[in-house]
């Protein structure tokens, strides 16, 4: 049964009920899916993302950081120049 590879492959425990009503769902996507499919595409290109996207870069500007003692000025607990944290690992 694919649903039974498919709970395998994601590491779930599905009881009969579930398997059974993920088993109809499945069916009705792929019922879906076979509809779509006699759709004309021909002449579409294919794409990631129905809106246009593009990236927008900007150039990079060098540009004064925060000062130390601003940056530290909220911290909780601090040791000179660096906040504190609790330790999270042995």
């Amino acid at each position: 049964m694919e649903i039974e590879r498919v709970a395998l492959l994601a590491r779930l425990e599905l009881s009969m009920e579930e398997q059974e009503i993920f088993s109809r769902q499945l069916g009705s996507i792929i019922e879906y899916i076979d509809k779509l499919n006699e759709l004309n595409t021909a002449g579409i290109e294919p794409t990631a993302h129905v809106l246009p996207m593009k990236n927008i870069f900007r150039e990079d500007k060098i540009r004064p950081s925060l000062p130390r003692d601003k940056a530290l000025q909220n911290a909780p607990v601090k040791t000179d120049d660096f906040y504190r944290v609790p330790k999270i690992i042995e």
